[in-house]
């Protein structure tokens, strides 16, 4: 596997500068609304962001100006024609509000900034770019939806729903030199854009999914240099997604359909001489569903016919007479919207490590990882020879595929060849969750070069690399971000190989806060957020799955509270506040309509799934049945929505609702009275019947009265250390704040035990068992096999947290959010002997690399640019501590003493402290 998928991919400088800071500090990663150079942004006042690089200490930015304009030659000669900022004060650089002309629709706009620094004035010689897409549905209203919503002769409506891909064409005549074009587009569900022949873009599975009664995204490419004056042909295949949807007619209660694929278009072309054309769908463009590719379902796999290849289909010299007219079809009925996120695209490749013949003749393949994606295959053989792949996990004893797992999914690719010549081959519009693939068919001996795995997941990198001491913990990290990357399908989803791949919100509550430090996951999260919105009840409920692809509205709180606090995680590790404004509104509706239908005598009454997945009794169950490994549902939901409370009082002052405070306040106060009368032994200092999850919640968010809080906490720790034998012992909801609850009151050796554990129940125990990422339960290897899937996240808890946060100690301080300031306080002492972890935040690369021997410590510590950091030293004593070879003293003399550390603020740069 290729080293970048654990490694920070380092943003390329943008920018030269004036000889005064050449070498020294650069301007990086201009954003807009958090995206390099997005086209078709439906945000009218985008936010605009950069980064600050250099290679000396102490750098601050004391001002900016930005400059925007509608053409590059205008901003070239420094004619902001749309905005000007003028020279403005400020030290910030992440999200500042574009104030400028009002920009319309299809509009360019063209920035670069100048940053004043205590260094000297940095200023800019390139630029970035944004354009605004379609602002109204009148816009689109003269563009028609056109597809063919009939079923093909091998097509099937039913549980194992078949339908061939729509492959589509226009001719166009463009009569004058093209100046720039860009294409708007729909295509549901799945679609890939080709003119003259060339696909458009790198992009795959595009677009992302939404409920498409709800709302619709549209992508938009710039195909200047893909037009030429005169005969032009533009094409598409529309695949089925989640539109047509993977079991129709089954279980219609449950599970929704939204019809089959369809698409709307617009070319938008502007000539040299300042005339402008659109070219829209209609029903003029020519159709066919007798193309190579016979089936494609996200939960069956993909049925490729070579023989049916259409050389040529998207250029202009195909004959495409035996093709029908598209037909005029229903819009979908969603808002049609910008897609303000990165589609998929291929991220890397998987090589096979062995692959073996079976006694029925046909072939078991080993990627060596539980990877997300699909199977490129090179092979020849003779016209009509048909080679099938089916995706599995992992093997039975005998070695042949285990299955049971998938349910009714069949993950089946079928190729059929055209005999000519080496074939490549590999499906477009779906994926799979494997390790191994079982082959048959195959005309020759297959080798481990005739098999590539095509890694697949949103286009976001990775911003967090870990190592430490200890090997289990780094294995478990590794795992962790393969089954997060997997599960980045334009949502979050549950799993990716079986008959489910829902976004299911209780899997993410912490979980995604964990996933931000591996992941640029902000646009992700932010468009998941909109997903909720949109799912919404007009009475305020919220589902358990969003986008409500499965129809889960059955109420809850620790589910449907994810919506907070993922909000909550954006805020701070992103200092995205606008997105907090923006939901709002529908947050505190939800909280309204909880507390109305369901807060009875001040406790929530309310709770759906318990703390899921606790591990059982007997390693062949899904789920305990012994009363005193179960946590009391009142406690989880009166707990967490308590907890959402304190959160909400938070979002009121941001979004400028300082008139809900005094609600929460009064809420918060009877809540945690009633929590206490209810559920607190105040002879035993335990909560409920004294589980793990039952103590932590009450730690973790401040419900125990303080008289009691070390004995709730000694009492918690009994349970872990003695009782459970220092394993694990809580479902989702108490592993969600386990590890840092003890590492916060002291006890980070325990949570470092359960960290590093190999036997059963933690994650050690997965990695013992040959689990390359993360399992859906604690004994996913013994375990009814319909839930033993072998990529979930939902178990990570806040592990990820813990481990940059408390044993890295990269955390964003709460009150500067989005890592203006940093904390750096690692546990030293909780069993690890270094730690070297990294960071791409925001404000650019923040690094932590410690290592300890019996009498000395020594961090190395990089700080970006225009940020700080709070460093917490495990001394008090000032006069063995050294800052790049420097005492202590002399160094700085604005640190303080507390509880047993020295507490230093270092500004920007790279520092290396010793202690002995």
């Amino acid at each position: 596997m290729k080293k970048f998928f654990l490694h920070v991919t380092l943003i390329i400088t943008l920018f030269t500068f004036s000889a005064q800071a050449q070498n020294k500090i650069s301007v990086t990663n201009l954003q807009c609304e958090m995206l390099n150079n997005p086209e078709g942004i439906d945000v009218v006042q985008p936010r605009l962001s950069w980064q600050i690089k250099s290679d000396v200490n102490d750098v601050k930015q004391t001002a900016y100006q930005i400059m925007v304009a509608s053409t590059l030659e205008n901003l070239n000669a420094d004619k902001a024609d749309l905005w000007d900022s003028g020279k403005v004060t400020s030290n910030k650089s992440v999200n500042i509000i574009y104030n400028g002309k009002k920009l319309g629709d299809r509009q360019n706009a063209f920035w670069k900034v100048t940053v004043f620094t205590n260094k000297g004035e940095i200023k800019s010689t390139e630029n970035a770019h944004f354009s605004i897409g379609i602002l109204t549905y009148a816009d689109w209203k003269s563009t028609r939806w056109i597809g063919y919503e009939k079923l093909s002769k091998d097509d099937s409506v039913s549980q194992y729903s078949r339908l061939s891909a729509r492959y589509l064409r226009k001719e166009i005549n463009l009569k004058k030199q093209v100046k720039s074009a860009k294409v708007y587009i729909m295509g549901m569900g799945l679609y890939e854009l080709y003119i003259n022949g060339n696909k458009i873009g790198d992009q795959v599975l595009a677009p992302v999914p939404t409920d498409y009664t709800k709302n619709v995204k549209y992508n938009v490419f710039d195909v200047t240099s893909q037009l030429k004056e005169g005969k032009n042909m533009l094409g598409t295949i529309l695949g089925n997604g989640r539109f047509f949807a993977m079991r129709q007619d089954y279980k219609p209660y449950k599970i929704k359909s939204f019809g089959f694929p369809k698409m709307a278009l617009q070319l938008f072309v502007e000539y040299t001489d300042g005339s402008k054309d659109i070219i829209r769908t209609d029903d003029t463009w020519k159709l066919t569903t007798d193309g190579p590719i016979l089936s494609n379902n996200e939960y069956d796999g993909e049925e490729y016919d070579a023989r049916k290849e259409m050389k040529g289909w998207a250029t202009t010299s195909f004959d495409d007479k035996n093709w029908v007219n598209a037909r005029y079809v229903q819009e979908p009925g969603g808002f049609y919207e910008a897609q303000m996120m990165p589609n998929m695209k291929i991220m890397g490749d998987v090589k096979p490590i062995s692959i073996k013949a079976t006694a029925k003749g046909t072939y078991i393949l080993d990627m060596g990882q539980n990877m997300v994606g699909w199977l490129q295959l090179k092979v020849k053989g003779k016209s009509g020879d048909q080679i099938t792949m089916k995706f599995a996990e992992s093997l039975q004893a005998d070695g042949s595929l285990y299955i049971a797992n998938l349910r009714d999914a069949k993950t089946t690719d079928v190729y059929t060849l055209k005999g000519e010549g080496e074939e490549i081959w590999e499906p477009r519009f779906i994926f799979h969750g494997f390790r191994f693939v079982e082959i048959s068919g195959f005309p020759t001996k297959p080798t481990l070069d005739n098999f590539v795995g095509k890694v697949v997941y949103d286009d976001i990198k990775t911003t967090g690399t870990f190592e430490s001491s200890d090997a289990t913990m780094n294995h478990i990290f590794k795992n962790a971000w393969w089954g997060i990357s997997g599960n980045y399908k334009g949502m979050p989803i549950d799993c990716p190989q079986r008959n489910e791949r829902q976004p299911w919100l209780g899997d993410r509550t912490t979980g995604a806060y964990g996933e931000s430090f591996l992941f640029d996951n902000q646009t992700l999260y932010a468009k998941w957020l909109d997903d909720i919105k949109y799912s919404q009840t007009q009475d305020g409920g919220l589902p358990d799955v969003a986008p409500a692809f499965w129809r889960y509205y059955g109420d809850n709180v620790t589910w449907p509270g994810t919506y907070i606090t993922v909000g909550d995680m954006l805020y701070q590790q992103f200092g995205d506040a606008e997105v907090i404004k923006k939901q709002y509104p529908s947050m505190k509706k939800w909280m309204v309509y909880m507390e109305e239908n369901y807060l009875q005598n001040d406790l929530m009454d309310k709770d759906k799934y318990g703390d899921w997945c606790v591990p059982p009794e007997s390693l062949e169950l899904i789920r305990s049945k012994d009363p005193a490994r179960l946590t009391d549902g009142q406690l989880l939901s009166s707990a967490f929505y308590y907890q959402l409370l304190t959160i909400m009082k938070k979002f009121a002052v941001i979004a400028n609702a300082d008139a809900d405070i005094a609600h929460y306040d009064d809420l918060t106060t009877r809540i945690k009275k009633a929590f206490n009368a209810k559920f607190l032994n105040t002879e035993k200092n335990y909560y409920a019947n004294n589980t793990v999850t039952a103590n932590v919640l009450p730690l973790a968010f401040g419900l125990v009265p303080e008289n009691l809080i070390d004995k709730v906490f000694q009492n918690m720790v009994h349970e872990v250390e003695v009782t459970k034998n220092g394993h694990i012992s809580t479902g989702v909801i108490g592993t969600q704040f386990l590890m840092r609850t003890l590492t916060n009151f002291g006890r980070g050796d325990l949570a470092y035990k359960l960290a590093s554990n190999k036997t059963y129940p933690s994650w050690g125990y997965m990695v013992e068992n040959g689990a390359t990422t993360i399992w859906e339960l604690w004994n996913g290897n013994t375990a009814d096999p319909t839930m033993n899937s072998q990529n979930h996240v939902m178990l990570l808890g806040d592990l990820l947290i813990w481990y940059y946060e408390n044993m890295a100690g990269i955390k964003s301080n709460p009150e500067t959010p989005g890592f203006k300031q940093i904390i750096m306080k690692p546990d030293f002492n909780a069993g690890l002997t270094f730690v070297n972890a990294s960071y791409e935040s925001i404000y650019g690369l923040i690094k932590s690399d410690w290592k300890k021997t019996k009498n000395t410590l020594e961090w190395k510590i990089t700080i970006p640019a225009n940020s700080s950091a709070v460093v917490y030293l495990p001394t008090e004593n000032a006069s063995s501590v050294t800052v790049n070879k420097q005492k202590l003293a002399q160094f700085s003399s604005s640190y303080k003493t507390e509880k047993n550390n020295i507490v230093l603020t270092l500004e920007s740069g790279s520092y290396v402290l010793n202690v002995k």
